[in-house]
């Protein structure tokens, strides 16, 4: 069976020095389309264990400088989201005029160079440079590829293509967990980095001369006739769409959280139940592997069913799964034994991460063609700013100015205080974009 999706050549010169994009009608078959989705989940997946293999080398990391909490939060957070979300706004317009496919390869290519650089540091100053060169190559990898499974995959099978794409997220987060811990304990904090930069340099190459640039607008048998929106005009569209106002800002809340959770739950395993790095590792890997990837995969399946009858109904599922979520997080950080924590805490890891696809999956659907890469690094701005940029800078500053009143629990209650906030407040503006999604869909090729 075929798919109705052609190959995109990438562009070339013509005589007179003008860029244009060559066209070969050459069909995509169906197992082609699915090995391309294949190809850009391993991508995420080691884009995730490149970011987040930086959590639980923390405690090793503080160890060796001697920092505050308020320095790992910096390196965590705003050292790597201030380059990856501004960034990805520039190359997303790249990405909308000229091949996807080639600037994914090349981001990858340099996310892991910087990382496995990261091992070389000899101070903090050094560490956080490496982390935002990681922030640079990896804000070339989201918007490009969202973009192309749009392409890829019509609307009716969007959200749940874009569930199997995010969960490299859950995966590259459980190999981050469960290869960090383990070599953070057994070998070093340095050898890790190493270990999961390198490999990538490998993948830059299968991206790049094993899967099609596909045709934009194939999916939905529609002609790509429009002109090259400059960056202010795609953001003017956006911002005047109360739908996607509402999917951004929620979307950010839940990632203040889930970044947050994601980054100093294992220290808060390590210091509040004096558990060994390797051992918290494994408890997260496995939670985070099979927990978070349910909900990404399951969040977008359940969207594609609930929009078959509305659109206004799956935003309306994600904010009730959203709110359960919330009422499980709060217990995880008031119990005093590690396994009814970990135990609790899998409800919240799996029905806080439905949001995700179904946010990519609904801004493409609110925007022209030659839109979609920019749309996507818009919400991918406002949802890094609040939840990576902000969140684990945040709560690593809570911590440092409880410590003097509850000692080593501080990362406790601040943990607690953000997940008491975020999720109901994610929730809301997932309601409300509820309200307005099915008028901003009608008006997709409005000015």
């Amino acid at each position: 069976m075929v798919s109705d999706i052609v190959v995109q050549a990438a562009a070339y010169k013509c005589p007179s020095g003008t860029t244009i994009e060559k066209l070969v009608q050459r069909p995509i078959s169906v197992l082609a389309r699915n090995y391309a989705l294949g190809v850009l989940v391993l991508v995420y997946t080691l884009n995730f264990v490149d970011r987040q293999i930086l959590s639980i080398l923390l405690p090793a990391i503080k160890a060796e400088f001697g920092v505050g909490d308020w320095v790992l939060g910096f390196l965590a957070g705003p050292a790597f989201a201030i380059f990856y979300a501004t960034l990805g706004l520039p190359i997303a317009t790249l990405a909308d005029r000229y091949n996807r496919r080639n600037l994914i390869a090349a981001a990858v290519a340099v996310w892991s160079a910087m990382t496995a650089l990261s091992g070389l540091v000899t101070n903090v100053f050094q560490l956080a440079l490496a982390r935002i060169g990681v922030g640079v190559g990896e804000a070339g990898c989201s918007p490009p590829a969202v973009s192309m499974i749009a392409d890829y995959y019509p609307p009716a099978q969007r959200s749940t293509a874009m569930g199997v794409y995010t969960l490299g997220i859950s995966l590259g987060i459980m190999i981050a967990f469960l290869a960090g811990g383990w070599v953070a304990q057994n070998i070093g904090w340095r050898a890790a980095f190493f270990m999961v930069g390198l490999p990538g340099v490998l993948l830059a190459l299968v991206v790049r001369f094993t899967i099609p640039e596909p045709m934009r607008g194939a999916s939905e048998q529609r002609q790509d006739t429009q002109q090259r929106p400059k960056m202010r005009q795609v953001g003017a569209f956006l911002f005047r769409r109360p739908a996607f106002v509402h999917l951004a800002v929620g979307s950010g809340l839940a990632a203040f959280g889930g970044y947050t959770s994601i980054i100093f739950f294992p220290t808060f395993m390590v210091r509040s139940f004096e558990l060994p790095v390797a051992q918290v590792g494994l408890y997260l890997g496995l939670i985070y592997g099979f927990g978070a990837g349910l909900g990404y995969v399951g969040g977008g399946y359940i969207a594609d069913r609930l929009g078959r009858k509305s659109m206004k109904l799956s935003l309306q599922g994600v904010a009730s799964l959203l709110m359960v979520a919330w009422i499980f997080s709060i217990p995880v950080f008031l119990m005093f034994d590690y396994r009814w924590a970990l135990a609790i805490y899998i409800v919240p890891v799996v029905l806080s991460n439905v949001y995700l696809p179904t946010t990519y999956a609904q801004v493409q659907n609110l925007v022209p063609l030659r839109m979609r890469a920019v749309a996507s690094a818009f919400v991918l701005l406002i949802l890094n700013i609040i939840g990576l940029g902000i969140g684990p800078q945040v709560t690593g500053i809570m911590s440092d100015l409880l410590e003097p009143s509850v000692g080593f629990e501080s990362m406790r209650y601040s943990l607690l205080a953000v997940a008491a906030v975020t999720i109901p407040w994610s929730a809301f503006h997932y309601y409300r974009a509820s309200v307005h999604i099915e008028r901003d869909l009608s008006r997709v090729d409005a000015s």
